[in-house]
């Protein structure tokens, strides 16, 4: 895996990558095993994380100055692999810069209501994705007969950056917050943030084998996959070198821990200042 430094690198074509935080790196985890060899550019904000608590006006001016990043180093196409920017961003960054974007949101929903399942639906994410409404409002816009059930998981995101992936604290936190879509008989679960698939077997303990869980990261992987496929000339473009550079904003000893564990192997983290 190559890894590239700081802010005067070539202008290779790659896949750009965002996130609040590390979380995003699921996404990329994905995108490689789906693309291998695919130059990939992440941008973790790990400076001004969590997005969840912050407004959506501040949300997309993250998005802008997080993507502008990416676009100055090469990036041809984006990945907003961060629900709370997806659900408030989107339309700011689409206006903004002449290039493919693509984000967590919609492929998750298409999965969900895809599964062979009764449509009783839960969604957990950060407190701007659920208070957005985002993810009720487009499965009901696709399936009316669906129920939704949505519940924000403040703790989680902290408690994934900080590597408390197995506590006993971690475990209570989770079956406080999925309680009450255990009690709605949900068979479908919408994990709305890439911090998540981090938890999915505590999640998957706690919420019930019978329910399948939605991994948003994982879906919009599979989205960039038919992109490419669909538009050769973009596809042509971009470099496939396996060459994988990742910045953040602020850098400690456990952000490259739970890097690691997230990326599912070694990761050098960059630290720049926007």
């Amino acid at each position: 895996m190559g890894i590239g430094g700081g802010a005067n690198e070539s202008h290779i074509p790659m896949i750009g990558i965002f996130d609040s935080g590390i979380g995003g790196l699921t996404t990329v985890r994905a995108i490689m095993q789906k693309l291998p060899g695919y130059d990939i550019l992440y941008y973790g904000d790990t400076a001004r994380m969590p997005y969840g608590s912050k407004s959506p006006e501040t949300v997309r001016q993250y998005a802008l100055e997080n993507t502008r990043f990416l676009v100055e180093r090469g990036a041809r196409i984006i990945v907003i692999a961060c629900n709370s920017a997806a659900s408030t961003a989107m339309d700011a960054v689409t206006q903004t810069f002449d290039l493919p974007v693509f984000e967590v949101v919609n492929p998750a929903v298409e999965a969900a209501i895809a599964a062979p399942l009764p449509p009783r639906i839960g969604v957990i994410g950060t407190r701007a994705t659920i208070a957005s409404g985002v993810y009720e409002a487009r499965i009901k816009a696709l399936q009316p007969n669906a129920t939704v059930h949505s519940v924000p998981c403040p703790l989680l995101v902290p408690l994934v950056e900080e590597g408390w992936l197995d506590t006993p604290e971690t475990t209570r936190i989770v079956k406080k917050y999925l309680h009450p879509l255990k009690t709605k008989q949900i068979r479908t679960l919408i994990l709305g943030c890439t911090h998540y698939p981090i938890l999915k077997e505590l999640i998957q303990k706690k919420i019930g084998k019978s329910v399948r869980i939605i991994d948003s990261g994982s879906c919009v992987a599979d989205t960039v996959v038919r992109y490419l496929a669909q538009n050769p000339q973009m596809d042509a473009r971009l470099e496939k070198n396996g060459e994988h550079r990742f910045f953040v904003s602020d850098i400690t000893a456990q952000f490259q821990r739970s890097a690691r564990t997230m990326l599912q192997g070694p990761i050098h983290l960059t630290h720049v200042r926007m």
